[in-house]
């Protein structure tokens, strides 16, 4: 079944609708693409994967809607080594990322123990801890078990 712009509703969607931004069609389905996705896409990536759904989106369509989100706060841009902005919803919640340095696949994790040692590292060093982002970079081997 084809969806239609009217058919579109996604969580990235209602951030949007929250911040009072004008939702085209074309920029609905910007943000069902980014709800989507399970993975941090680039640009190339989202046009891509927008063109599926709306075939007249342009890609400069889709940076421009980037840029407005990413302005608003929706959108978060991150740089993994690639050399290319990738990007993933802001209310995604906390998390961390590994990246792998061979294929560039990006890995999300949660971690208890990680997020207390990094508040008793802040609260040690005289701080409140407001938010964290890390990301760890490693190549596959033989320790995975």
């Amino acid at each position: 079944m084809t969806k239609t712009h009217d058919d579109i509703d996604s969580p990235l969607l209602e951030r949007c609708r929250e911040k009072g931004l004008k939702m085209t069609g074309q920029r609905r389905v910007i943000a069902y693409v980014l709800s989507e996705a399970d993975d941090h896409p680039d640009v190339e990536e989202l046009y891509r994967r927008a063109i599926v759904i709306d075939p007249k989106i342009s890609v400069a369509t889709v940076y421009r809607t980037v840029r407005i989100f990413e302005e608003q706060g929706i959108l978060q841009r991150r740089n993994f080594g690639s050399g290319r902005a990738r990007y993933e919803a802001t209310d995604h919640g906390q998390h961390y990322h590994l990246i792998d340095v061979a294929s560039g696949k990006v890995e999300e994790f949660h971690d208890g123990e990680l997020d207390a040692l990094l508040q008793k590292i802040a609260e040690r060093m005289g701080y409140d801890l407001v938010t964290t982002r890390l990301e760890i970079y490693g190549r596959t081997g033989k320790a995975r078990a």
